[in-house]
């Protein structure tokens, strides 16, 4: 019975695959760079029927060929693996804070990373009233339309969010949102100066905050979000700014960041 078993789960199995991944594993910091014939021995194959899979790996760039017939691994595997890393450690350090500032806000607080044009929430801290602002983890929305996104995009400059939105369509969206990227490098040019990033809709409101790494560079931002019941008001809005910002200023100096202060002339 376990060996029918067995046998079944092999038969799910895709062979083309599993020696794609077992090429990737080849690599350490002893062997960076390997040949197809390294690849073939190893495998116990010939080079002809692994051909495809090295084509398709350099294709999708987990590969770079770095001579004839020779590789190391491609910014696929290096950029990804990194990405994973650092979001992990961005989770793990930013969850007190966003939990505190839940608390002392009531309202939603969310937790964010973008990839190209899009905003990708990482992580949430629920607010416990019945009216509260819940995106799921995972969900993706366009950057120019939420304040959270705007917030990821001050950390690039008017050249980069050029060549970033060049050719896109930024006027399928609410109409107080950027229509165009005159306007979208003004808002966010305009954000960047203040501190963060806010956005209404729906009788809700997202204000949200950059986190910058050792190096400056803005790779993540929170936000805090809920009906303008609770956010609402001069005194308030400024107070929970305030609490999302110093929030964001605790992560970012957990991941390095320091406050640059102006150089004396």
């Amino acid at each position: 019975m376990k060996e029918d078993l067995m046998a079944q789960e092999k038969n799910y199995t895709v062979p083309a695959l599993s020696r794609g991944l077992k090429i990737l594993g080849m690599f350490s910091q002893q062997t960076p760079i390997l040949n197809t014939n390294d690849f073939a021995e190893n495998l116990g194959v010939s080079i002809s029927s692994i051909y495809r899979i090295v084509q398709t790996l350099t294709d999708m760039n987990f590969l770079k060929k770095v001579s004839r017939n020779t590789y190391q691994l491609g910014p696929a595997v290096i950029s990804q693996g990194y990405a994973y890393l650092a979001s992990k450690d961005i989770i793990d350090i930013s969850i007190p804070h966003l939990q505190n500032l839940r608390d002392v806000t009531s309202v939603s607080c969310h937790l964010a990373v973008r990839e190209e044009r899009e905003v990708i929430y990482i992580y949430r801290a629920l607010a416990s009233q019945r009216l509260s602002v819940n995106i799921p983890i995972g969900t993706r929305l366009p950057c120019h339309s939420t304040a959270l996104g705007r917030a990821l995009l001050t950390g690039l400059n008017d050249y980069e969010l050029s060549q970033l939105y060049y050719g896109a369509q930024l006027d399928n969206v609410e109409s107080h949102n950027p229509q165009s990227l005159p306007a979208l490098k003004l808002k966010v040019r305009d954000e960047r100066e203040q501190g963060y990033s806010i956005n209404q809709s729906d009788l809700a409101t997202a204000i949200a905050a950059p986190i910058q790494d050792h190096h400056n560079n803005v790779i993540a931002a929170i936000n805090i979000s809920g009906p303008d019941a609770f956010i609402q008001g001069k005194e308030i809005s400024i107070e929970i700014t305030h609490q999302l910002q110093q929030a964001a200023l605790a992560i970012s100096e957990e991941l390095g960041y320091r406050v640059r202060l102006p150089e004396l002339i």
